[in-house]
């Protein structure tokens, strides 16, 4: 029997879906089965503070059909708004699992996003764990994405010619989420989800830190070693203005 997912938790007036991952993907397996095209995107600090400002993005999230934590943060913001998020869910972890319902449940999956040559070699690996996995295509990220451009076009052509249960997009945050709400109503895939650096993790080219960290909720910390000349702004200065945006919802009512 599928888990009911519980009442969206409010955090800086996004609606979080407080799921598991067994959660998740039952919800996603019955929107394939189900034939109706749905949209399920993640929101950790980081996004949470970029919808604060950018109309597009909010009404991109409050759209979906599912939003899920990826965040530790996110999973603090719910308790100081008096909600519970039971866990948050990273793709650098959940993608494999992702795989492996997919491949155990025949579903297909195009992956979309990242350099040349990042989503095959992500296909590739995923594939090696997953044998039954079925990959109906890939494309990079570095595409015009204007809507109407000719390069827009042909990656929608593509997509839709592939027909997939899964279409996975790894653009980053906020470009995936507005291409996706741009473009959805034009796609076939069933289910179209957002990863942010889901490839560039599944293909081995981005590490994870120390599990001391990635385990006790300081991802962030790891991730800003790893990479602290694209990172230190959206850790250093994100993190406390979130907390702070977060403080000021909850007592004030709205920022």
């Amino acid at each position: 029997m599928e888990p009911a997912v519980r009442r969206r938790v409010e955090v800086l007036g996004i609606g979080v879906d407080p799921v598991r991952a067994g959660e998740l993907e039952a919800k996603i397996s019955r929107f394939i089965r189900e034939g109706r095209r749905a949209t399920v995107l993640n929101v950790n600090a980081h996004c949470l503070n970029l919808a604060w400002r950018d109309s597009r993005l909010r009404a991109a999230l409050r759209g979906a059909d599912l939003v899920f934590c990826d965040g530790n943060g996110v999973r603090l913001a719910a308790r100081l708004c008096g909600g519970y998020i039971p866990e948050r869910i990273t793709y650098a972890d959940w993608v494999w699992r992702l795989a492996g319902v997919a491949a155990e449940r025949g579903f297909s999956m195009y992956l979309l996003g990242a350099r040349p040559g990042v989503a095959e070699e992500a296909a590739r690996r995923l594939s090696a764990r997953h044998p039954s996995l079925r990959i109906a295509g890939t494309h990079h990220g570095y595409f015009d994405r204007r809507p109407g451009s000719p390069e827009n076009e042909e990656v929608i052509r593509r997509i839709n010619a592939a027909d997939p249960d899964v279409l996975l997009v790894g653009f980053g945050m906020p470009e995936q989420e507005l291409w996706l709400f741009e473009n959805r109503e034009r796609l076939s895939a069933r289910v179209a989800l957002t990863g942010g650096a889901v490839f560039d993790y599944a293909s081995g080219r981005l590490r994870r830190g120390p599990r001391l960290l990635t385990e006790n909720g300081l991802e962030w910390l790891a991730r800003l070693a790893i990479e602290p000349r694209r990172l230190w702004r959206r850790y250093l200065i994100g993190n406390p203005l979130f907390l702070l945006r977060v403080l000021r919802w909850r007592l004030l009512g709205r920022g």
